[in-house]
Parts: structure tokens; C-alpha cells; sequence
């Protein structure tokens, strides 16, 4: 059964949290990939503001397509987590609790989660349409110039999720490699 988790993320629920865990987040999100991550560490890297409070938040690595009439947002599925990992050891250090995207961390990003005690999660790619129905309000807040690369944020209600990696140094595709090398002995 999936945990349902309330947003930003608590120091409780992260300590709960295991590699495997199915997770409906609920709540508010940032949506930002690799040109606005660029810039927030630019930004962090001079001491400037950033366009929002990055302490506790979770960002979803996505990229949206337009919203059809009637609809808040289009299309919404992951994007590639990785090309993200250089900078996002820095936003863990300064607060980040979460990160939702695809696919594998890098070394670093990993040792990052563990101490800094923070969460990635995945969320089904191919799944675009079905997320976006989870998706209740969206608006840009930030690099509005950069199209779908702009930082937006969104309002989500039972956003489907699988934690991949925890504060615990668990790490689920680790696990399903292991298993699945038990299973062929």
C-alpha cells in the first residue's frame, strides 16, 4: 500500500522512508531540469536570491507540455534524473529534501541524500498523461525565457512515486540487481 505523504518533506517522515516504499505525494513541488539547475546554482554560487526557498522542497525533473483547454497542465512524465547530478549535491546541501525524475544517481548524489538526509524518487516514465491529472495548479515562477525549462510550481494531489534512494544509504536499483543476480545462481 502506498504511503501517502504530505509536502514539503519532515525530518520524521524521511527517517521512515525506505528504497522500495510506494509513496502518493501531496502538496507542492517545484518542477526544474538542467538549464534552470544551471542557473540556481549560479545563483547560489553568488550569493544572490534564489526563486524560491529550496530548504525542505522537492524538485521534480520534468518537462511539460502545453495544457489542452480545460486542463491545468499537459503532458508531465519524468525526465532523465541524471543530468541533474552535478548540481544537485549543492541544493542537498543547502536544504533540497527531494528529487523525483527517472533513472539512476550518480556516487555523489547518492552520498549527498545520506548525509543531508534527503529522498529521490521515481516516477514512471511513459506515464505523462496519467501524472498530469495529479497535478492541480501550475504556474512559472522563474527563467520564464527558458520554455519548458522554466522553474514552475506546482500544487500535486496523490502523486505516484517509488523511492529509490534514502537517507539510510538504500538504493532500489542496487537491490533489484542483487536480487535479480540471486534469482539466475
Amino acid at each position: 500500500m502506498a504511503k501517502r505523504i504530505m509536502l514539503p518533506l519532515a525530518g520524521a517522515v524521511l527517517e521512515e522512508l525506505k528504497a522500495g516504499d510506494s509513496v502518493l505525494l501531496n502538496g507542492v513541488m517545484y518542477v526544474a531540469r538542467d538549464a534552470a539547475h544551471r542557473r540556481i546554482v549560479g545563483a547560489l554560487e553568488k550569493n544572490e536570491p534564489l526563486p524560491f526557498d529550496i530548504n525542505g522542497q522537492t524538485i521534480y525533473y520534468m518537462g511539460p507540455s502545453p495544457a489542452p483547454p480545460g486542463r491545468v497542465i499537459g503532458s508531465a512524465g519524468p525526465t532523465t534524473s541524471g543530468r541533474m547530478d552535478p548540481y544537485t549535491p549543492q541544493l542537498i546541501a543547502r536544504g533540497l529534501k527531494g528529487t523525483v525524475g527517472k533513472g539512476m544517481r550518480s556516487q555523489a548524489v547518492k552520498n549527498a541524500i545520506k548525509k543531508y538526509k534527503a529522498v529521490y524518487l521515481a516516477a514512471v516514465g511513459g506515464t505523462g498523461a496519467l501524472i498530469s491529472r495529479c497535478i492541480k495548479s501550475s504556474e512559472v515562477i522563474a527563467y520564464e525565457e527558458l520554455g519548458a525549462e522554466a522553474v514552475r510550481r506546482i500544487e500535486v494531489e496523490d502523486f505516484p512515486a517509488v523511492v529509490v534512494n534514502d537517507i539510510h544509504g538504500g538504493d532500489l536499483y542496487q537491490e533489484g540487481k542483487t536480487a535479480y543476480r540471486t534469482v539466475g545462481e
